[in-house]
């Protein structure tokens, strides 16, 4: 029996198989509301043959978002379109729906990937970034404003509101975005935080603003939604965050109730020094999983089935999460339960696809039960 093809429980959540759509920015929302773009887009990610499809990046605040383009929660518009996007998706499979809520902190105000992704300036659209020093993320941008304590506080309740908003759009679960050089991971890391106050210096303070945000959310949601978050395991820079400080991270949140962590890396600073291979980044979660006990997901150039099998088969993560793999491949996990002799759901109109040479590949998928 295929192991990426048993299931597993995510917290409060059964999983029929462990096959994850990672969260991939889309760029394309209007004032952070979903658009017909993420209609299509998340439509074609429901029948991925996935157990879970994580939405992408999510701002809580209007300047917590990387571009213009990027997916907001902050607002009714916003509630209200990303209500309109699931009500469509949501019933054409099984799959459950998770949101990465995050803040972009100094990386905010950027453009889009194809239109070269710089700092904006205020004069072409763009805004004051905000972050835990007055550090940019290039030595050429605009510093980020400090945040003060007052500003700490209207992050933390953006955080909540945005969580309150994702129990009313009946979302299965929320992954915090601590990771890939973002706000939270910029408290993190002492390479952007060098605040002299209780949320910096130490581990300890560093910590405090993560896991002040993560308690508040977990307030606020029914013990029926998962809960997680996403790291960056290590900065790829000498003095920065590292593994070893990670696994303390996860500990914390165990202790806590995080029922995941999706172990990413590097993203905080434009010195790292990395050399991607595939699956590059599973030993960071096989590290976290030996030494926590967690759930964790693995991500990172992973590609084909066998390799993902591989991973789950030799206990080196629960789960696998694929982005610009399943972005290329939108049907990765059907063709992956071809190739591991496993089954997977799928829509009764596309049952004609299943190849000859392949039995009994599909199950039913129960269209518009939710």
């Amino acid at each position: 029996m295929s192991q990426l093809f048993s299931p597993v429980v995510l917290g409060p959540l059964a999983l029929s198989n462990r096959i994850i759509v990672a969260p991939m920015c889309q760029y394309s929302a209007q004032e952070g509301s979903a658009t017909d773009w993420h209609l299509a887009h998340l439509g074609g990610l429901a029948m991925s043959g996935a157990a879970v499809v994580i939405i992408e990046a999510t701002g809580v605040e209007a300047i917590g978002r990387i571009t213009p383009g990027c997916l907001g929660l902050w607002s009714d518009a916003n509630e209200a379109a990303l209500a309109r996007t699931l009500k469509i998706t949501r019933p054409l499979s099984d799959a459950k729906w998770i949101i990465q809520l995050g803040h972009a902190g100094r990386k905010a105000s950027s453009a889009r990937p194809w239109e070269g992704g710089a700092q904006m300036a205020a004069t072409d659209g763009g805004w004051q970034a905000c972050a835990p020093s007055a550090l940019g993320h290039l030595e050429n941008e605009t510093p980020p404003v400090a945040l003060d304590l007052a500003g700490l506080k209207r992050i933390k309740m953006a955080f909540v509101q945005a969580a309150k908003r994702a129990v009313r759009l009946q979302l299965d679960g929320i992954e915090l975005h601590a990771a890939h050089g973002y706000l939270l991971h910029q408290f993190l890391s002492p390479l952007a935080n060098q605040r002299s106050d209780e949320y910096g210096g130490t581990l300890a303070n560093r910590m405090r603003f993560v896991l002040e945000i993560f308690d508040d959310v977990k307030a606020e949601i029914p013990e029926t939604m998962a809960l997680g978050v996403r790291v960056s395991a290590t900065d790829w820079v000498e003095g920065g965050w590292d593994l070893e400080q990670t696994i303390a991270l996860a500990h914390q949140l165990k202790q806590r109730g995080c029922d995941f962590i999706d172990v990413s890396s590097g993203g905080v600073s434009a010195h790292q020094k990395i050399t991607p291979s595939p699956g590059y980044q599973v030993p960071f979660a096989q590290a976290i999983k030996a030494a926590t006990g967690m759930t964790t997901m693995a991500v990172g150039l992973i590609t084909e089935p066998q390799q993902a099998e591989d991973i789950i088969a030799q206990d080196r993560a629960d789960l696998v999460a694929l982005a610009r793999g399943v972005l290329y491949n939108p049907r990765w996990g059907w063709h992956a339960a071809a190739a591991l002799g496993a089954s997977v759901q799928a829509p009764p109109q596309y049952w004609r696809c299943q190849p000859r040479e392949v039995r009994d590949l599909f199950t039913s998928t129960r269209l518009g039960q939710r």
